[in-house]
């Protein structure tokens, strides 16, 4: 259940910008949560829709979404398989499996990433750069149905400094993705920006808005699959993020047309026959390749994770298919 309150910007306010002020004044628990909410369109500015960028002027009216309801309870560790590839003192290396979720939220309190940490290094052994209790040990997130290779921090310096190098685009992240269509070159580049869908707030797009963030993804094609009967084709493509916006490489798949299989919320140029996602469940996407400097002793270090088995089972039949047909 949700309240909306009303700020009145005063003098000292004059030229913050929205989410600094929503932060400082305590509207919200933190900048993260403002930035979340402005971005949800839970936030208007003299009535309007704003940027967490724009700036506040005396006299303006905030209008604000909270949750009326909302309670602050100490988060709980919880037994959860954790597939760890790497760890010291200060930073965290692990393959996240699919249908885990990274943080809690106000649909998910309990069974998160966050929960397992918690569990297995203690509060007190995880880092809490993101300023919010849920976010502990997080330096950047994987979907819930994306599989593969992430980083958490034990320590607040190495969390900060990851989260640096992610931002400055020092952390190599190559991801795998089966995607409807058959893509003619062979390699691209997807630079667009991406903000919350107008109308559907589970959901980000492409948008030229001011809320609107940068995005860049290049990507790489390994493998091409010919259409059949009951599809277009499928293209197996590496994908680089040189940003870490939500659904990112979802996004930008469906933009240039050819969304990821699987996928069940970015459907807009998917084929209509059903038998065209190959049976899965949930989005192709993996996150296989992860290459850093450690942001402590700056040792050079690479990962790679083989695909689970349900992907590779799908990347297996098509791989058959195209065999019989060459054959036959």
């Amino acid at each position: 259940m949700t309240a909306s309150r009303c700020y009145k910007a005063n003098a000292a306010d004059e030229g913050m910008r929205l989410d600094s002020l929503l932060a400082m004044r305590e509207l919200y628990a933190s900048r993260s949560a403002a930035v979340r909410a402005i971005e949800e369109g839970r936030v208007l500015l003299n009535g309007q829709q704003a940027s967490k960028k724009s700036l506040v002027k005396m006299g303006q009216a905030i209008v604000y979404e909270v949750d009326e309801e909302a309670v602050e309870t100490p988060l709980q560790g919880e037994l959860i398989d954790l597939d760890i590839r790497f760890e010291d003192d200060h930073i965290i290396v692990l393959s996240k499996q699919a249908g885990l979720i990274c943080h809690p939220s106000e649909d998910h309190r309990e069974g998160t990433l966050v929960n397992a940490l918690i569990y297995r290094y203690g509060a007190s052994g995880l880092c809490d750069v993101q300023g919010e209790r849920d976010r502990l040990g997080i330096v950047h997130r994987l979907d819930m149905d994306t599989s593969g290779l992430m980083l958490a921090a034990k320590t607040d310096e190495a969390g900060q400094l990851l989260m640096d190098a992610i931002a400055n685009r020092a952390v190599d992240r190559h991801y795998l993705a089966l995607v409807h269509g058959v893509i003619g070159p062979d390699t691209g580049l997807i630079d667009a920006p991406i903000a919350r869908h107008a109308k559907e707030r589970l959901r980000m797009a492409v948008r030229d808005c001011d809320s609107a963030r940068n995005a860049m993804t290049t990507f790489k094609v390994l493998e091409r699959f010919e259409p059949q009967m009951h599809d277009n084709g499928y293209t197996l493509v590496d994908c680089k993020l040189y940003t870490g916006r939500t659904h990112q490489i979802r996004v930008h798949m469906e933009y240039i047309g050819h969304p990821v299989v699987g996928d069940p919320l970015y459907t807009a140029h998917r084929p209509r026959h059903e038998k065209a996602n190959l049976g899965l469940q949930r989005q192709f996407l993996h996150s296989y390749q992860l290459g850093l400097n450690h942001p402590i002793t700056d040792a050079i270090m690479h990962f790679e994770d083989d695909l689970p088995a349900d992907l590779n089972a799908v990347l297996q039949g098509l791989r058959q298919r195209s065999a019989e047909a060459i054959g036959g």
